[in-house]
């Protein structure tokens, strides 16, 4: 069993556990694991390392410590932390060094943290199961044949396998919760807003949200209240939350599961049995089980699909082969420009960037981009209808356990509908948490997500704890 944030910050405050002991055991854990896990990407510079455990020192002896003070940590590859390497594990970036610190590193570095690697994932966050890294595969620390998810697949797999307690990840459309797990541990996706996207590669700008890996509930939600908080940096920054958090006394202990939405073909029998059973455990618990109808959920990947393409091709628009990045001179500077992005992004890149061009395109914008933010309004305001009734929303991650490395990667929309219970989130911006309930008979990790209403992660962490008492 890992140690928990508490426990560390308890050893390190009472002299037995030093942080350079902590860094130095984190680093040979790496060592030994990474090589055949390929979590990592690279280590951050000792430059930056013995600042931030001199800063760590400090904080303790002044009495200013956080949760957080002198605990290793890996970001995904998409969150730049300044004068270190960022290329969101695509070969366009290769050599990229970020010019700045994002917000989340900013706070992260305040509060003490020791910033110490790079996690793989897809290619600037496109896929579900890390095989679209430029650089290699994520393998699962539970079963090396099979995948970590995504694309935050690096982040989970290293806290998985004991490299660190606690790492950040990014979630467009699953891929905190879906990698949570697939590797067994927990993963939250705050509220769209609450967390600056400042300095994190954009991919879907109005899905992405940079959310926390750890262990146990407490782990992520002391990593939460780190990075969370209004940023005048990012337009989309959501007031001071840290106010308006919701009192857990006044929970009604009721559950909502959209049961027709949940029972579908192409769910695995033991992911079904799994989030019935974790039902059932809460009910014993005393809470109430009730089943819910939102309508459109059923549109909620096509929506998804649309407006998250669309999002894709302008926003990697800037990735032209002349400012920075990969560049490959061509006769012209249009023919430079076609010769760097296609020498720089790989094949799932290509075909978001191509789809999202085409549904942006005159004639379409109004038939499809149009369309699914008309569905994407229908589906908030059903959102907010349910959780008048209910404290949290139950589904599933996803509809199977973790797969084997090959098996979708082919097929792409057979790797979208792994999606099909976590996009609906992203969509409507409101959080969610991956929480683990158990293992398949071949010792797969199973778990469940609950869904809060907008800034109530206080209510899901209430509700994980809950479920990770019972199991």
């Amino acid at each position: 069993m890992q140690k928990t944030l508490k426990q560390l910050h308890e050893e390190i405050k009472s002299g037995t556990l030093t942080i350079e002991a902590l860094v130095e055991r984190c680093k040979k854990t790496i060592a030994e694991k990474d090589p055949e896990i390929h979590a990592l990407l690279g280590m951050y510079s000792d430059a930056l390392v013995s600042s931030q455990i001199a800063k760590a020192q400090e904080m303790f002896a002044n009495g200013t410590a956080t949760m957080l003070t002198g605990i290793p940590i890996v970001l995904k590859d998409n969150i730049l932390v300044y004068g270190e390497t960022a290329t969101g594990a695509s070969k366009i970036l290769e050599n990229y060094v970020a010019t700045y610190d994002s917000t989340a590193v900013k706070k992260l570095k305040e509060a003490g943290a020791i910033l110490l690697g790079r996690a793989n994932m897809d290619e600037f966050a496109m896929g579900g199961s890390t095989e679209n890294s430029a650089y290699g595969v994520t393998k699962n620390p539970r079963d090396t044949s099979r995948v970590a998810g995504g694309s935050s697949g690096g982040s989970a797999a290293v806290v998985a396998y004991g490299g660190v307690p606690v790492s950040l990840g990014s979630d467009t459309g699953g891929s905190i919760r879906q990698p949570a797990a697939f590797c067994g541990v927990v993963g939250l996706k705050p509220t769209y807003g609450s967390v600056s996207r400042y300095g994190l590669m954009a991919m879907g700008s109005s899905l992405d949200q940079i959310g926390p890996f750890g262990n146990c509930i407490d782990d992520v939600e002391a990593v939460y209240n780190v990075i969370s908080g209004h940023d005048e940096h990012d337009s989309t920054s959501l007031p001071d939350i840290r106010e308006q958090k919701t009192d857990d006394s006044n929970l009604k202990k009721i559950i909502g599961v959209p049961w027709n939405f949940v029972e579908r073909k192409g769910i695995s029998e033991e992911v079904l049995a799994n989030f019935k059973d974790s039902l059932k455990k809460l009910e014993g618990a005393g809470y109430t089980i009730k089943d819910v109808s939102i309508p459109h959920l059923e549109k909620s990947l096509s929506v998804y699909y649309i407006v998250m393409f669309a999002e894709v091709s302008s926003n990697l628009a800037r990735y032209d082969g002349i400012r920075y990045g990969l560049s490959h001179p061509g006769e012209t500077s249009i023919k430079s420009y076609f010769e760097s992005r296609t020498a720089g992004f790989g094949a799932e890149v290509r075909r978001r960037i191509l789809v999202g061009t085409y549904v942006l395109s005159s004639g379409y914008y109004d038939a499809y981009y149009n369309k699914a933010n008309l569905v994407r309004e229908m589906l908030r305001k059903e959102f907010r209808d349910v959780f008048e009734s209910v404290d949290v929303i139950a589904m599933p991650n996803a509809p199977t356990p973790a797969f084997k490395i090959g098996e979708k990667i082919a097929d792409p929309l057979s790797m979208y509908l792994e999606d099909i219970f976590t996009v609906p989130v992203n969509i409507v911006g409101v959080p969610a948490i991956a929480i683990p309930t158990g293992a398949t008979a071949e010792g797969l990790p199973l778990s469940m997500q609950f869904i809060a209403s907008h800034l109530c992660e206080s209510t899901l962490f209430t509700y994980g704890r809950e479920l990770e008492r019972l199991y």
